[in-house]
């Protein structure tokens, strides 16, 4: 007898667990600054904070850990990560790979929220006026994501969240400490945005390109200097 394989497994599609909640609460902490880099995070305590068992936290430090957020200490626990020049220079080389190709896609399908990255610019504005570098961060990230999140590859969407956080949180702890380039990237921003919104693949592609080899460079250069020092 031959069975229906789809009707015999259907997809479950994706709920949003319990750990889902803990991992997204403990990962806004660290990306606005609240949990800082090497801060030792202890399942006990985090679960009485957020009124759940020790086991979605336990579960949500693994998913964090192996996402690069987290990382291991000797002791075998978990601290936020502090990312060093050469951690976030690799983080962006990824990036670099993959994110101008997802952008050209999205302008060629006009499939993206638009709607959704004028807030987030919105957002970034305000931010840049108020000096709030952390608030800047994650309106930084959501633009990025309104632009890659409806490609048609959700290998590259789920790899390019994951190299998101790694950016907000080296931007505000490593980046922006050494170059105040808030300003200039929120302008280069408002030219991706155009770009894709008038569905120009190519440009959308080259300006994402050179987004992100900027934040390269300097910290090719910042590496180069300090070798030589």
């Amino acid at each position: 007898m031959v069975h229906d394989e789809a009707a015999v497994l259907p997809p479950l599609g994706r709920s949003t667990t319990r750990s889902d909640l803990v991992a997204a609460s403990i990962k806004a902490a660290i990306l606005d600054g609240r949990l800082r880099p090497d801060e030792l995070l202890v399942e006990r305590r985090l679960a009485d904070l957020l009124g759940v068992s020790k086991t979605p936290v336990r579960e949500a430090l693994i998913a964090l850990t192996s996402s690069g957020l987290l990382m291991p200490t000797r002791n075998r626990g978990v601290a936020v990560r502090r990312l060093r020049a050469e951690d976030v220079q690799h983080v962006y080389e990824m990036r670099l790979l993959v994110e101008p190709w997802a952008a050209g896609q999205v302008a060629t399908s006009g499939t993206f929220d638009a709607a959704e990255a004028r807030r987030a610019l919105e957002d970034a504005a305000r931010f840049v006026e108020a000096d709030d570098h952390a608030g800047l961060s994650l309106a930084n990230r959501r633009f990025h994501r309104t632009i890659y999140s409806t490609c048609a590859n959700e290998l590259v969407v789920r790899s390019l969240d994951d190299l998101q956080d790694l950016t907000a949180l080296g931007t505000v702890s490593l980046l922006w400490e050494q170059w105040p380039t808030w300003r200039a990237e929120l302008e280069e921003h408002r030219e991706l945005l155009a770009a894709v919104q008038e569905r120009r693949a190519a440009d959308a592609e080259a300006l994402m390109r050179s987004h992100i080899q900027r934040s390269i460079t300097r910290l090719r250069d910042e590496r180069s200097r300090a070798v030589a020092g």
